[in-house]
């Protein structure tokens, strides 16, 4: 595949990431109150919060430091992404990646932090950037190391 070709397609798939993960957030914002609960499926809640921190809301209240460091680990991506366009399947962790980043970067710079609004048992609320996000990094592992290689058979 061409350089502008992944180009295309990781910035397309990253865009779509960006609508969907907005969309989202906006109807689950519309539907329950901040702070609120609305089980939708045994073990699935529809919640309104907000997260000012990162995974799991670590370095909460950093503000400024984590739209940095968001930006700084973009930067890489795009490098790695510059070097790597023409590796099978680049575009995909890349989209992803800059999709799930461009999302919740968009709420902490307009929100002051990231709405989450998923709920399930024994773990943090969170939204489709943060899926996107961690798809994007499974991917890029998968891309790095590549399938798993067929063990040889002996013969006989």
């Amino acid at each position: 595949m061409t350089r502008s070709r992944a180009s295309l397609r990781a910035a397309a798939l990253g865009a779509a990431i960006i609508a969907a993960d907005q969309a989202t957030k906006a109807l689950a914002r519309g539907a329950v109150a901040r702070g609120d609960r609305d089980p939708i499926f045994p073990g699935v809640a529809l919640v309104n919060v907000r997260n000012r921190g990162v995974a799991f809301g670590l370095f909460a209240d950093s503000g400024a430091i984590l739209i940095v460091f968001t930006v700084v680990a973009v930067l890489a991506l795009l490098a790695f992404f510059l070097v790597h366009a023409t590796r099978h399947g680049a575009w995909v962790p890349t989209g992803l990646l800059l999709g799930g980043a461009g999302g919740n970067l968009i709420d902490r710079v307009y929100d002051e932090g990231v709405t989450d609004f998923i709920d399930i048992p024994l773990w943090p609320a969170f939204n489709l950037a943060d899926i996107a996000i961690t798809a994007g990094v499974l991917a890029l592992l998968w891309v790095l190391e590549g399938p798993p290689a067929e063990k040889a058979r002996p013969d006989g």
